[in-house]
């Protein structure tokens, strides 16, 4: 479980867990990795050669609010209007990117 959640500057979110761990992750890291269906689907296709940027990917992004769904997830409010990715603690821990597991994760098959 989270016992305290911070900004680490204006690009980098910090998650204290109750072990002991302490989750590092950047903005831009959780919004790639939006856990909604439509944002799911939107990483399933194959890259569009002739893409054009849609006007929100020219707006920093930023998140606005955080707030908790029961005692088992946060929905987190995007500057650009997106709201729909409920991001559960497991996948929050799942993401992190402090060193210890960034390098267990290279040594990690995926599945």
């Amino acid at each position: 479980m989270p016992v305290a959640l911070s900004k680490d500057g204006p690009d980098r979110l910090v998650i204290e867990w109750s072990d002991g761990h302490r989750s590092v992750y950047t903005w831009r890291h959780l919004r790639d990795n939006c856990p909604c269906a439509g944002c799911r689907e939107e990483r399933q296709k194959p890259p569009d050669p002739f893409r054009i940027l849609k006007p929100n990917e020219l707006v920093p992004l930023a998140p606005l609010r955080m707030p908790p769904v029961g005692r088992y997830a946060y929905k987190i409010v995007w500057s650009d209007g997106h709201d729909s990715g409920i991001y559960t603690l497991e996948h929050l821990r799942s993401l992190c990117q402090c060193p210890q597991c960034s390098v267990r994760a290279a040594y990690e098959p995926e599945t």
